[in-house]
């Protein structure tokens, strides 16, 4: 590893065997490691004994550490001649604010390196055995935030629907709101989707229901974040637990 220099690693989902073998060998010689809360302790169990380990964990909306003292942080440490990894769940690159921290790192003149992870859609999809393309249901992959600035002033038309998947991060809190955003776009109410729960992980849950039954399921089933949402038919084809069949029950009990 080169001193003063930052490294943004993708942690993955948190299964120590899904990291790249570059990841690892950074995080086994790092000086210091800056880690997110969503880091799995078999991960950072990696790190050298006398590595300084900082945790600039986030809780629901609100780091720990904001954004910019989390950029100080590096700056600082690898300015101090340190080899600096900093440790992201998932992928630096997909909802991890890495580009603001690369913005950072280059506007102090620090080298910087980004070192991809698995992200939770491919790890989740993988774990559930649920395609996120599939030659005969989908040909296009959109990802979306669903806890941003400004959600109900996006325009999601278009993103889900035939041949198309739509995978929804941080969308748990605001499923209901999902629900009737993607709804008054213009998607089906009994499209079919995925809650996939802590993917990657042994305690992972695989969950599938309707659209309109979305947040429905997340308060019976009492999921927690970290989660996904996948929308689309290739929902169809996964592992995961069948709430189509029992839903298509309920109805023609009621009937």
């Amino acid at each position: 590893m080169e001193k003063a220099t930052v490294y943004l690693v993708g942690a993955g989902p948190g299964d120590p065997d899904l990291l790249t073998v570059k990841a690892a060998r950074l995080i086994a010689n790092a000086d210091v490691v800056v880690h997110d809360g969503l880091v799995d302790d078999a991960i950072l169990a990696l790190t050298r004994a006398d590595a300084r380990l900082i945790s600039v964990a986030k809780q629901r909306s609100r780091h720990s550490v904001p954004q910019d003292g989390i950029n100080a942080i590096l700056v600082r440490e690898a300015l101090a001649g340190y080899a600096v990894v900093r440790l992201k769940g998932g992928d630096p690159f997909i909802f991890g604010r890495g580009g603001e921290e690369v913005d950072a790192c280059r506007e102090a003149g620090v080298p910087v390196e980004v070192i991809p992870g698995i992200s939770a859609a491919v790890a989740g999809g993988a774990q559930a055995l649920l395609p996120l393309t599939h030659r005969d249901a989908s040909s296009a992959v959109t990802f979306v935030a669903g806890q941003c600035k400004g959600l109900t002033d996006q325009n999601w038309a278009g993103l889900a629907g035939k041949g198309r998947t739509l995978v929804i991060y941080m969308g748990v809190a605001t499923a209901d709101d999902i629900c009737e955003k993607l709804i008054a776009d213009g998607l089906s109410p009994d499209t079919p989707v995925a809650v996939l729960e802590r993917v990657g992980r042994k305690d992972g849950r695989a969950l599938r229901t309707i659209l309109t039954d979305l947040g429905g399921m997340i308060a019976r089933e009492a999921v927690r974040s970290p989660a996904i949402i996948i929308v689309g038919d290739v929902v169809l084809m996964s592992n995961a637990e069948d709430r189509l069949a029992a839903l298509a029950r309920e109805a023609e009990y009621l009937a």
